[in-house]
């Protein structure tokens, strides 16, 4: 058993570890960021439930691959925080997706390919993340369905 210490000092760039140590490796990593929102929707042609106005807690995972640059990040987590803040989340939370979508019938299959298309979009215009790439979207309807894209079956990159 191990017992509890406080660190004595904390490490120091430029003193304890150098600029160029900064970076482990040169592989492609992916990171993932869960994001949860509230929306109202029905469906068109479709016979149950589903066709009634009615609402879902959402819950989107975002998956991103690139190497890490000169600080060993491939890309901030405050950073696709911003880009689902500002670019997607604008259009979905508390919100009647059939208003706010384009013109689509909103099933989480239709859904998950909007929030992969805008997140790629995103992530083109962030110059800093030039070898980042989407490399999946997971939108989860209830806590047990979910509808999934990933990058090799989209007709992009």
């Amino acid at each position: 058993m191990s017992e509890f210490r406080i660190v004595d000092r904390l490490q120091k760039i430029d003193v304890d570890i150098q600029q160029d140590q900064l970076k482990y490796h040169s592989k492609r990593v992916l990171v993932s960021k869960e994001f949860t929102f509230d929306a109202a929707h029905h469906l068109h042609n479709y016979e149950g439930k589903c066709k009634n106005l009615h609402g879902h807690t959402y819950r989107a995972v975002l998956g991103i691959s690139g190497y890490t640059e000169e600080r060993g990040l491939v890309i901030d987590f405050g950073d696709i925080k911003e880009i689902w803040k500002e670019k997607i989340e604008v259009y979905l939370d508390h919100r009647y997706l059939n208003e706010t979508l384009p013109l689509m019938n909103t099933t989480a299959e239709n859904i998950v390919v909007w929030i992969y298309e805008k997140l790629v979009d995103a992530l083109r215009e962030k110059q800093q993340y030039k070898g980042a790439r989407v490399e999946f979207v997971r939108l989860y309807e209830t806590p047990t369905s979910y509808a999934e894209v990933r990058r090799e079956w989209m007709d992009v990159e």
